[in-house]
């Protein structure tokens, strides 16, 4: 081998080993990024010289993994933490804040007051009564109110946020695709893609095609174009205030609803589970505590004495009005929309209200037709207490519920109003089982995509050692290389 072939070859010795050294320094600065993939310095030989190829460390199938158990955590957090919220409007059982134990409260108080007809003080505890649960069922519709608010909040940043990342992966993902093309180092970049890629999947299900040139489409788990060689439009009009009834706007995609009863729904994603906190799980619970709210008011409706089929508002009454709810009969109906959150005590009866307590008792608060003591007016009957038994009756009997609602068809009011405490308690706890069950899947996942290509700090150790062996014998060599030079000019001379 001539001197000047071979101090060619410890130059390009040397060269290499700088370039992999760097590259194991760029792995060691990374180890702490959970974003960074370890990169692989590859030595090509060619042409009597050598160069590195710097390659990333990958597993597409761990990767693809990963982005749809991310995406599944993300709508089960967003359920869980939906009904957190509705819960509130139960709160500790311990402390019988729910509708079924203010039920429980009010029959009591009627039953003590019944024993004692004539007593006012008992009269009052049931009006007191019967305001707790009229508060309880306002505060509640109001609470529900304001998490669909939040939650249609929610949607709209999840969708700036989407826009946002597409942007970012549009500039990302056109320097991979002229950098692979230019055959340049492009790893880092494709680093930044995959992040974007991960961030995006907690808003919405995405799958991913990967192309000439490392060029990337994204679309929605339900196949909806998302970028293709642009992003897509991600559109929703937010609803800035939300009461019983009102309608959310659909999320929508390049001109496609990908949300509530679209063609091509999201199936995962953030915004899926603020979707189903938002139109599903709140609307039931609203439409459960309306039909608690009718009941009630039917239950202590008064009965005209002339005409049978005619009943106005008792101890209870919408917005305060003698009229029974719209749509209301004797053979039950479904409720009207948002009545929780409009039952009142009646005026005619609440001695706040300027209301008299003898008409629980006796009935009338809407004129002598409707009067029940055969005693009044003419007489005063205070012993009487049949109306007083009949409405705790009314509390207990078995009357029809929209079997939608998943309660049943039948039950008695508190059991109704027991049951959807239960169903709220049910779905947080399912809830709360499915987070943890994802949350150990995505654990795992991530722990796995990190294994395969993440960076392990002792293989780097021993790979830099290794390298720096390298560079120390390639540098020996040109110094040996130099002294034989020197000698043979010497010899020259």
């Amino acid at each position: 081998m001539g001197l000047s072939l071979a101090l060619n070859t410890a130059r390009s010795s040397i060269l290499a080993s700088s370039s992999q050294m760097a590259v194991v320094s760029r792995n060691t600065a990374g180890a702490s990024d959970p974003t960074y993939s370890r990169k692989i310095a590859t030595l090509v030989t060619g042409g009597g010289s050598a160069r590195v190829v710097v390659n990333r460390a990958t597993d597409a199938a761990l990767f693809y993994k990963m982005l749809d158990t991310t995406s599944s955590t993300a709508k089960q957090q967003a359920i869980l933490e939906g009904i957190t919220k509705l819960k509130q409007t139960v709160g500790d059982s311990s402390l019988n804040q729910s509708s079924a134990a203010r039920i429980g409260a009010l029959n009591a108080a009627l039953e003590q007051y019944a024993k004692k007809p004539d007593d006012p003080i008992l009269a009052q505890a049931v009006v007191t009564r019967a305001n707790e649960l009229v508060t309880m069922l306002n505060t509640a519709t109001a609470t529900i109110q304001k998490t669909r608010e939040e939650a249609d909040t929610a949607i709209s940043e999840s969708v700036a946020k989407v826009n946002d990342l597409l942007a970012q992966f549009k500039v990302a993902n056109d320097t991979v695709v002229k950098g692979t093309a230019a055959g340049i180092d492009v790893s880092d970049q494709l680093d930044t893609r995959d992040h974007i890629l991960a961030q995006l999947s907690e808003e919405m299900g995405i799958s991913v095609i990967t192309r000439e040139n490392n060029d990337m489409a994204i679309y929605t788990d339900s196949g909806v174009p998302l970028f293709e060689k642009v992003p897509r439009k991600v559109e929703f009009t937010a609803t800035h205030t939300y009461s019983a009834g009102t309608v959310g706007a659909a999320v929508i995609i390049d001109g496609v609803p990908v949300t509530g009863d679209g063609p091509m729904p999201l199936n995962t994603g953030r915004i899926v589970g603020l979707v189903q906190t938002r139109d599903r799980d709140t609307v039931t619970y609203q439409k459960q505590l309306d039909e608690v709210a009718e009941a009630l008011i039917a239950s202590f409706a008064e009965q005209s004495k002339v005409d049978p089929t005619l009943f106005k508002a008792g101890l209870f009454a919408q917005s305060g009005t003698a009229d029974m709810p719209a749509g209301w009969d004797v053979a039950g109906s479904q409720a009207v929309t948002g009545l929780a959150g409009l039952i009142t005590t009646n005026p005619a009866i609440d001695p706040a209200k300027g209301g008299t307590l003898d008409f629980i008792r006796d009935g009338g608060a809407n004129g002598l037709d409707y009067v029940e003591n055969p005693g009044t007016p003419t007489g005063t009957n205070a012993a009487f207490s049949d109306r007083l038994y009949k409405l705790g009756d009314n509390l207990n009997i078995e009357r029809s519920f929209n079997s939608a609602l998943g309660l049943g068809d039948t039950a008695s009011l508190k059991a109704f109003a027991a049951s959807s405490a239960s169903w709220l308690e049910g779905n947080r706890q399912t809830a709360s089982t499915n987070v943890d069950y994802q949350m150990t899947l995505l654990s795992h996942a991530s722990e796995a995509l990190s294994n395969a290509t993440g960076v392990n700090m002792d293989d780097e150790t021993a790979l830099m050692l290794q390298l720096e062996k390298s560079y120390s014998a390639s540098a020996k060599l040109i110094s040996v290389i130099n002294e034989m030079l020197q000698t043979l000019l010497n010899a020259v001379r």
